[in-house]
């Protein structure tokens, strides 16, 4: 009695000898398939070489996402030079300020951020000292990284004459003295999100944070 063959048996014997269709090449012309894209057959050997146009495809695509990503990464990275270069120059809080706000309006169209820097003894309550209420104040020192999404809290909502879509919050602060906020708003609910990447977002804050040190802290 002859043993009944499956699918899995043919499919581990011909893993199991790989040089089945170099003995068997006449196989490759002879065996017909269903086309992949459309009606009809097509031989074994033009399935084959559909499937590896297709990986190719792919990879293709691929390797063109990772090159677009890496000069946007280029651009961006060329971009926070250029603001380091402009925070070092500064001669004063109010002159950085003024080119932080600039900057980003310019540079990556996010027009009106908000620098906020506690007030203390030597600095009197302004547009960029303030009071700050001690729930904003334990709020941005419990910040340990950028903060993406919708308005956090009341006490942010009167920086703006309207409130944004999204906005990202970044503290600053130096060692571990935290001695003020930068809130960047967007008009776009898909530009600051929860859970999104901040590596760039965190090297300004350093960036800022380390050039108004020598004043504030």
């Amino acid at each position: 009695m002859e043993e009944s063959i499956n699918e899995n048996d043919i499919k581990h014997y011909l893993k199991a000898h790989p040089d089945f269709f170099e003995r068997h090449a006449h196989l490759l012309a002879e065996l017909f398939l269903p086309s992949p894209h459309g009606k009809g057959t097509i031989s074994l050997a033009e399935r084959q070489q559909i499937a590896q146009r297709d990986k190719i495809r792919v990879l293709e695509s691929r390797f063109t996402e990772l090159i677009l990503t890496a000069e946007e990464n280029e651009t961006t990275a060329n971009k926070v030079h250029e603001l380091t270069l402009g925070l070092l120059y500064a001669k004063d809080v109010p002159a950085l300020h003024a080119h932080l706000v600039e900057f980003l309006s310019s540079q990556f169209q996010l027009p009106n951020t908000q620098l906020k820097l506690w007030a203390n003894d030597s600095h009197a309550p302004d547009s960029l000292f303030i009071a700050a209420e001690d729930s904003l104040k334990n709020w941005a020192k419990d910040l340990s990284q950028p903060y993406c999404g919708t308005l956090p809290t009341m006490d942010i909502a009167g920086w703006f004459n309207e409130t944004p879509a999204s906005l990202a919050v970044i503290p600053m602060r130096y060692q571990d003295v935290t001695f003020g906020l930068m809130a960047i708003p967007s008009e776009q609910r898909s530009r600051f999100y929860a859970g999104m990447g901040t590596l760039f977002l965190n090297r300004i804050g350093e960036l800022v944070s380390a050039s108004l040190a020598r004043y504030i802290v």
